[in-house]
């Protein structure tokens, strides 16, 4: 049976960097938990940061591949740099992925960890930039695909072209 990492916050776990959940309701993502394909973690977290934190985004809305290859930080709305704990949330995402044998996950759009399609644009104002998270170039970067929350339905299809 093929796993699927997902977002911790998407399973209702408060996780989130103000304590808070985002709990779905897609009834896809409700089965595959029941059949026990779901591999919950939050790489914020497992990098080492409270619950909760400030928020954080990645500097110039330049991208999870940048923070990756040092051309980026992270920043806290506090101004601390949290660069280190997001790669090691992002390796520790990526060793769970592999530990599990996942191809797929499910993440939450518009995180600086998950983001798959936009990230906050660094500026603290609620603006919005294409780009992914770090978590997500890292997991994408070694063949894991990800979808957001909101396209649950291509990771449906994607499922049944890895179990055909």
């Amino acid at each position: 049976m093929e796993r699927i990492l997902v977002s911790a916050c998407l399973m209702g776990r408060r996780v989130r960097y103000d304590g808070g959940a985002k709990t779905s309701s897609d009834e896809r993502l409700a089965a595959w938990l029941r059949e026990g394909r779901l591999v919950p973690f939050c790489p914020e977290v497992a990098g080492g940061l409270a619950i909760p934190r400030p928020a954080a985004e990645i500097e110039g809305g330049a991208g999870g591949a940048a923070v990756l290859a040092g051309a980026a930080r992270v920043m806290a709305a506090d101004g601390s740099d949290v660069t280190a704990e997001f790669l090691a949330g992002a390796r520790a995402a990526l060793a769970a992925a592999r530990a599990c044998g996942a191809r797929l996950a499910v993440l939450k759009e518009g995180s600086p960890s998950c983001g798959a399609l936009a990230i906050y644009d660094g500026t603290f104002t609620g603006r919005r930039a294409p780009g992914q998270g770090v978590t997500t170039a890292l997991l994408e970067g070694d063949g894991i695909r990800v979808f957001t929350e909101d396209h649950v339905d291509a990771a449906a299809a994607y499922l049944r072209t890895l179990e055909t």
